[in-house]
């Protein structure tokens, strides 16, 4: 909405997911401020409501939703509804692995998901899962935002060799 660039944080979410949502805003813009030219993140304010009345909502495995939330906003790419994501990302880009995979699997299978992205070092994670389960879903292992940008977006970007960190230029890596 028009605004002054800031992010507006609402509902029930603890400090575990604010402070993600602050730092995807940053990489998002230090990623994909030159892919679009219709966002201003300077005038722009972003708002962010975690429905859900009285129920807290904490821990980093929100992150790689987030970030793909906000990049679908930023560049006007829809996601597939039928995609389930979760992971924690740093800020490098890097994307961490979580807890409950078993548990996040089974309820994505039952609402009719049928293609999860989740971490790479989560896939060991993969054989609590019944079988049958694991023949229904396609599972997607992610590394990099830049991986998840392409396979909930369909946007390539090169992977960095060095983080973004003060200091650092960004060098993309070719065929990683």
């Amino acid at each position: 909405m028009p605004g002054k660039g800031e992010l507006i944080l609402t509902g029930q979410l603890g400090d575990v997911m604010k402070e993600p949502a602050k730092f995807l805003l940053s990489l998002i813009q230090s990623r994909l401020a030159h892919t679009t030219n219709s966002f201003d993140f300077i005038k722009s304010d972003i708002h962010i409501h975690v429905p859900s009345g009285a129920t807290p909502k904490d821990g980093p495995s929100a992150g790689v939703t987030l970030f793909t939330s906000l990049a679908s906003l930023i560049t006007g790419k829809t996601v597939d509804p039928k995609i389930a994501m979760t992971g924690e990302i740093t800020l490098s880009g890097a994307v961490l692995p979580v807890g409950g995979i078993k548990e996040k699997v089974l309820a994505a299978h039952r609402t009719g998901i049928r293609k999860i992205i989740l971490p790479k070092e989560n896939l060991r994670d993969l054989e609590d899962v019944p079988a049958d389960v694991r023949g229904e879903v396609g599972f997607v292992p992610v590394e990099t935002v830049e991986d998840i940008l392409k396979e909930a977006l369909g946007i390539n970007l090169p992977r960095l060799i060095n983080p973004p960190t003060v200091g650092n230029s960004f060098i993309p890596v070719q065929n990683l």
